[in-house]
């Protein structure tokens, strides 16, 4: 390889536990880098060490302003720049977003050296459907916020994957098996590191398991879907249709009868105008 990067912004994936995780490439590029943006320069300092790499670190991180971004991005057309988190790949539930979109906007290159993240390492471990799921990052940490997060997601058809912290996890997955009801889910922690682990269960089940018991570690939370309702009979259908008929016009019986049975308004609409002559 050269023995320079080409100028701009490159978004490094680090190890979420294991340091083999790390890539040759994701290796390659922070031992070439001119400087490293990093979330805890003494976390990635412990990378560095292991990969035998000395490289000048600035921090970055929520708390980073305006104009020290803007300083980044005015080096990024003379200096090959890597953004790295603690653990996984930047931009994921980390800062950097802003500094992607400043560093386009001002014309410099964006590279990505794509690794290990713990949302999609945790989806190969629950057993869950993968075909379509949804990244909700961590939930607020107040009861009614993270409660009212949780009912907004309630109706989506896929499965959820959360950041969760081990103080918090009895009383988030307590307040999903309130809100979502008997969906199965893991708990899965330590991922790739010596105690890994991945618990399943219902979520009432997983609730009581960490009530009372807060581990230690990253925790990702992953929920199965919601399962699909059955499918009302014409039975059913005329049954519901008739009691609403006794009070209602056709099409105002219709559209309650297709919510209340999940059925598309079109086929109770049919129905309701047959039982109506």
């Amino acid at each position: 390889m050269s023995e320079s990067l080409p100028p701009g912004l490159h978004i490094v994936a680090t190890p979420i536990g294991n340091l083999g995780d790390l890539s040759p490439r994701a290796s390659d590029t922070l031992r070439r880098a001119d400087r490293i943006l990093a979330e805890d320069t003494r976390v990635t300092g412990k990378l560095l060490q292991h990969i035998g790499a000395k490289v000048p670190m600035s921090r970055y991180d929520d708390h980073t302003s305006e104009e020290e971004r803007e300083g980044v991005v005015a080096r990024l057309g003379e200096q090959a720049i890597a953004l790295v988190s603690d653990a996984g790949t930047p931009l994921i539930s980390d800062p950097g977003y802003k500094l992607v979109r400043s560093a386009r906007a001002a014309g410099h290159a964006v590279h990505t050296v794509p690794g290990p993240s713990a949302a999609i390492a945790a989806l190969t471990l629950a057993g869950l459907p993968t075909d379509r799921f949804l990244f909700l990052g961590f939930l607020p940490a107040k009861a009614k916020a993270r409660s009212d997060a949780i009912a907004d997601v309630a109706t989506v058809k896929a499965t959820l994957v959360v950041y969760e912290s081990g103080p918090r996890l009895g009383d988030t997955l307590a307040a999903m098996a309130n809100a979502l009801g008997p969906r199965e889910g893991a708990v899965a922690r330590e991922i790739s590191k010596l105690h890994e682990e991945c618990a399943t269960g219902t979520l009432e089940e997983l609730a009581g398991r960490y009530a009372n018991a807060a581990p230690k570690g990253e925790i990702v939370i992953v929920v199965a879907p919601p399962t699909e309702a059955a499918t009302a009979t014409d039975d059913e259908l005329d049954a519901a249709l008739d009691e609403a008929l006794s009070r209602l016009s056709p099409s105002r019986a219709a559209a309650q009868i297709a919510e209340q049975l999940n059925v598309p308004r079109k086929r109770a609409y049919a129905r309701a105008l047959e039982r109506s002559k």
